[in-house]
């Protein structure tokens, strides 16, 4: 008798052991890492969120496949997002565990993206570490998360991608965790982009070119990846998607984010504001275009410049008297919409009206 209740003392307490923290198992359970880097590289993603803020329009969260969009993936990060202020919460080596973590502390607060790209869950596949199903738990406690703290955020739910050359085990294990997880997917706030199928070779290899170590990805891959997930994405974003050519290069939105259609506002005689039609066309650091006249006509600009999100250019409009007044125009685009100053004389005295501009 002794003995039974000894063995069950020992089940009790090792099973409250287990239950103590009231998660049912680690892909669930927030959790920060001990390392030191670890910690440095969170505080400044929460350095980076507090200083966008609400201009930030799209965050990437994962794991070292989405930090790799900081080093393999740079050049296609700045063509697709650097123009649309988007954030990157990846981090080498994290689990489910730690994402919830850091949404919790930090890395999302005072964010309100249009979209968050989520990515993770292969770490959590190694070997015995998770099963399917918790790793999908693991998947799904994030989205709930993001839905939660980012109720206006919309999530691009990207499944786990194919790893390891040759088909195997974890392989299979990945997949079946993907399946559970398009279970997410309501088409209204969570949308679903499965492309890992063109990380594959018809006979199930993976290769080298795409992903070296058979896990991360190259440059290439880093731009199959922008382009399978871009239109949805302009869709969610409400801008225009980007297109690559052949080459690899993109054109559009985000390598050149002042093209387009724009609604000029400035203030007019009575301080009223006045709308006219801007359209942009940026070539890299070229800016030309035109901005139509209410009663008719339009102007075209003239020397336009870009320098990162700052820009110039310069205005002459025919006066009735045959005079030809000049405005110099600088602004800047801060997070989707434009703003500065037209500077010009009036009676020889100079005149400075500020400006804003919104996409139409």
């Amino acid at each position: 008798m002794n003995m039974s209740f000894s063995r069950l003392s020992a089940v009790v307490a090792l099973t409250l052991s287990w239950c103590s923290s009231g998660f049912a198992h680690s892909a669930v359970e927030p959790v920060p890492r001990p390392d030191d880097w670890w910690k440095t590289r969170h505080a400044s993603m929460n350095e980076k969120a507090a200083a966008l803020g609400e201009k930030a329009q799209v965050i990437f969260i994962g794991d070292s496949i989405t930090q790799g969009w900081e080093g393999e993936g740079k050049e296609v990060w700045a063509r697709y997002y650097a123009g649309r202020n988007a954030i990157n919460l990846g981090i080498g080596g994290d689990r489910t565990q730690h994402v919830l973590w850091r949404l919790e502390n930090g890395n999302i607060a005072g964010l309100k993206p249009k979209a968050a790209v989520l990515m993770i869950g292969t770490n959590n596949s190694n070997g015995e570490d998770n099963t399917v199903e918790q790793v999908a738990d693991g998947v799904s406690a994030i989205v709930k998360m993001i839905r939660e703290k980012l109720p206006a955020t919309r999530i691009l739910l990207v499944p786990i991608f194919p790893r390891n050359e040759n088909p195997s085990v974890i392989r299979g294990k990945v997949l079946q965790v993907n399946q559970v997880l398009q279970k997410l997917v309501d088409e209204t706030n969570v949308f679903w982009a499965d492309f890992g199928f063109r990380f594959v070779n018809a006979d199930g290899t993976i290769p080298h070119e795409l992903m070296p170590d058979y896990l991360h990805l190259s440059p290439k891959a880093y731009g199959i990846w922008a382009d399978s997930i871009e239109s949805r994405l302009a869709s969610i974003l409400g801008d225009s998607p980007i297109k690559a050519d052949a080459g690899g290069a993109a054109s559009g939105a985000a390598s050149n984010p002042l093209s387009g259609g724009w609604t000029l506002t400035i203030p007019g005689p009575n301080q009223e504001p006045v709308d006219l039609a801007l359209t942009l066309k940026q070539e890299g650091a070229k800016l030309s275009g035109k901005v139509e006249r209410p009663n008719g006509g339009a102007i075209d600009l003239e020397k336009g410049e870009v320098r990162g999100n700052d820009f110039t250019f310069v205005l002459k409009r025919n006066r009735s008297d045959g005079s030809v007044m000049t405005y110099d125009i600088a602004g800047k685009l801060d997070g989707g919409k434009l703003a500065g100053k037209a500077s010009t004389q009036m009676d020889g005295n100079p005149v400075t009206i500020p400006w804003t501009a919104k996409r139409r």
